[in-house]
């Protein structure tokens, strides 16, 4: 780590990396198991709960760092896969891991570039553009070729995850005035 990411990022200390991979872990698993469950043809129950994903990544990195972000995300696959493949079709475990790491990397990747903007700006575009690979990945691997009305919700899957993705700009901002570095208050 830099001497200018040592001002910037809270060391991450066990306690820290424990609470957010758990955090990690039961989102996903919960998610994998929350999208076999269809609400109609354009919605499963699975699309409430994913985008907490990325506000547990958004708030690691902005507190902690890509580097600690990176740590979580791939703490948080391999939790994920062991409970998916135990829990989850093989088709949707193979689609969530994929979808999963390949999104939180570009979320981390996204959210670090623009994290000295606007409080908004880096957890909102990163969001959007990991909301929309995830899903792109997490239902075209998962469902295509299924006689299921996947690609509607693959849709509303999407326009799920980016409302949440604003409405979780709110809880992001409180949890930076929380859990800002000293000499740091403004969270960023």
């Amino acid at each position: 780590m830099s001497l200018r990411d040592a001002l910037l990022f809270a060391p991450l200390r066990q306690r820290d990396l424990l609470l957010a991979v758990l955090a990690m872990g039961v989102v996903v698993l919960g998610s994998n198991i929350l999208v076999m469950y269809p609400i109609n043809d354009w919605l499963t129950w699975g699309a409430f709960s994913y985008p907490v994903a990325f506000l547990v990544s958004n708030l690691v990195n902005r507190r902690f760092g890509p580097e600690a972000a990176r740590k979580v995300a791939w703490a948080g696959f391999a939790l994920a896969v062991l409970a998916s493949i135990w829990l989850a079709s093989p088709r949707i475990a193979i689609g969530s891991c994929l979808a999963f790491i390949a999104s939180q990397l570009l979320d981390i990747g996204v959210f670090d570039r623009l994290r000295h903007g606007r409080w908004w700006r880096a957890p909102l575009v990163a969001s959007v553009c990991s909301a929309s690979l995830d899903t792109a990945i997490f239902w075209s691997v998962s469902f295509a070729g299924e006689p299921l009305p996947w690609v509607s919700w693959a849709l509303g899957d999407l326009a799920v995850k980016l409302a949440i993705a604003v409405g979780l700009l709110l809880p992001f901002r409180i949890a930076l005035w929380k859990l800002a570095v000293p000499g740091n208050p403004s969270g960023r």
